[in-house]
C-alpha cells in the first residue's frame, strides 16, 4: 500500500541565534521533519505548508525550494506501506511560538549541527544537510 506524504525542513534566521531548523520527536522518540498525509484534491506543496502548521503552530512560513522525496516501509497490521514524502525547503518568517501536537515527545529548534547528530532517519540526514548548503546559498 502507498501513503503519499508531505512535509518540510523548515528554518530560522535571528540576530541572536544563527540559522536553526525545526524538528519534531515522534511517537518512536526519534527527531524528524514535520510532516503529513496529503488529503484527497491536495498537492504535496499545499500539504506541507498545511501539516507545518497543524504539526508547529507555525502559519507564516516561505516555500523556498523542492528538496525532493524520501521512501520509508513499514508494516501496519498485516499490510505493508511504502511511505513516499515530498520535503520542501521552507523559512520560519516573523517570531510566531512553535507548539507540538499531542501525539508528539518534543518540538525544538536546532543548529544545523545538533540537528544532523540527533537525527536518526538516514534519508532525513540527507535532505537536512542538502538543506543546509541551500540556506547557506541564499542571499
Amino acid at each position: 500500500m502507498r501513503e503519499p506524504t508531505a512535509g518540510a525542513v523548515v528554518f530560522r534566521k535571528g540576530r541572536d541565534f544563527g540559522i536553526q531548523i525545526l524538528l519534531i520527536q515522534d511517537a518512536k522518540d526519534r527527531w524528524t521533519i514535520p510532516k503529513g498525509h496529503i488529503e484527497e484534491g491536495e498537492d504535496a506543496k499545499t500539504t506541507a505548508i498545511r501539516e507545518i502548521g497543524e504539526e508547529t503552530g507555525l502559519t507564516h512560513v516561505k516555500v523556498l525550494d523542492y528538496m525532493g522525496q524520501v521512501e520509508f516501509k513499514y508494516q501496519r497490521d498485516d499490510v505493508l506501506v511504502l511511505m513516499v514524502t515530498q520535503v520542501y525547503l521552507m523559512e520560519a518568517v516573523g517570531h510566531e511560538d512553535v507548539q507540538k501536537e499531542e501525539w508528539m515527545h518534543g518540538i525544538h529548534w536546532f543548529d544545523f549541527k545538533d540537528a544532523l547528530e540527533i537525527v536518526e532517519y538516514v534519508d532525513v540526514r540527507t535532505l537536512i544537510e542538502a538543506a543546509q548548503e541551500k540556506v547557506r546559498n541564499l542571499k
